[in-house]
């Protein structure tokens, strides 16, 4: 059983209990840390035999949780297991010879799906900050994070939608470094992915795909197996399976112990005031960076980062027990839910700022 959530003006209070200890982890962009739900959740699937009718459930109630984070409806949520999968299914739908603009150094998984899709599709690129202004009547479609994973700079969503939508061009948004920190509105965009291994805490091997209604009508069911019929369970055999009339028909079939580990976490995070989970992340966020004597960014974001060509900085935080990670030249640290002032402090420390 889920630890009861309090009422809603002490979400964070109850959602930062679900955590065990987690002094010096800072690094949810990596990987999230399990709820002690998650842990007693798999635990008794393992040790008991196979629920099938519970792993279903567990999937049905997930996709119900995720929708409610980003405020669209369960119906239009599709369930996956890696984001560049999902994409492939969304560039399968472009027309031969597409221009697709991407930013630059985005995250490989957004962008070498359509490199290798072969049919001429092209590549545009342009800085994070210039990505509205570089959509042309040409562009087809825009893919972007809306949290950058090298540097954690969150992305215009309403000046890309807004240059997107005065040419026609389908907006593509992977909200994987978002989801879990800061409040995300899906209905902005086409299509929204997000693998939930990071900041909503879940095991890896579950991700999302919410489609507005008119792009999922353009798309075609390319990796449609029997769990994206309407009756999954007879959609097990043959060709003649009538394929769910809402996005489950983009599904592919569950890794049953990620989705019965997941649902607990995705709950417990669909409860929380994610403005009271904003306030406090990038609050910790700032503190690191004004004791550090790094410059703030544009838009609050919970991920700093900064210039580690040679990894020594990166080095100086494991040395002091502190988990972070280095990315592209950068040292990356992150904080979520479960860290507080001390692990500031303690980072702080480490670097010897």
């Amino acid at each position: 059983m889920v630890t009861a959530l309090a009422a809603p003006a002490d979400t964070l209070t109850a959602l930062r209990a679900e955590f065990g200890t987690a002094a010096g982890y800072l690094a949810a962009c990596t990987a999230g840390l399990p709820m002690r739900a998650t842990r007693r959740a798999v635990t008794a699937d393992l040790a008991g035999h196979p629920d099938i009718a519970g792993y279903s459930r567990a999937v049905e109630a997930s996709r119900a949780s995720f929708a409610s984070l980003v405020g669209v409806d369960a119906a239009s949520v599709a369930i996956g297991s890696q984001t560049s999968v999902q994409l492939s299914l969304l560039i399968a739908a472009l027309p031969a010879e597409a221009t697709v603009l991407v930013p630059e150094h985005e995250f490989s998984s957004l962008v070498l799906p359509f490199v290798h899709a072969g049919r001429g599709i092209r590549i545009r690129t342009a800085p994070l900050s210039q990505l509205a202004d570089a959509i042309s009547d040409d562009i087809d479609l825009v893919a972007f994070s809306l949290v950058q994973s090298a540097c954690g700079h969150v992305a215009d969503l309403d000046a890309v939608c807004d240059a997107a939508g005065a040419v026609g061009a389908r907006v593509v948004c992977d909200a994987t470094q978002a989801v879990g920190w800061m409040p995300v509105d899906a209905a902005r965009v086409d299509a929204l992915l997000c693998h939930a291994y990071k900041w909503l805490c879940c095991p890896r091997g579950v991700a999302f795909m919410a489609l507005s209604a008119d792009y999922a009508r353009s798309l075609t069911p390319v990796q449609a197996g029997w769990y994206a019929g309407e009756d999954p369970w007879s959609s097990c055999y043959g060709a003649d399976a009538e394929l769910a009339a809402s996005a489950r028909r983009f599904d592919v079939s569950p890794a049953w112990q990620a989705f019965v580990g997941a649902e607990p976490a995705l709950r417990a995070f669909a409860r929380v005031d994610m403005q009271q989970v904003h306030a406090h992340v990038t609050g910790l966020a700032a503190s690191f960076r004004s004791q550090t004597g790094l410059d703030d960014p544009e838009t609050a974001t919970a991920i700093v980062t900064w210039v580690d060509p040679d990894g020594a900085d990166l080095a100086r935080l494991q040395a002091a027990g502190i988990t972070a990670s280095g990315r592209n030249g950068r040292a990356r640290v992150a904080f979520h839910v479960f860290n507080d002032d001390d692990d500031v402090e303690r980072a702080v420390t480490a670097l010897g700022r």
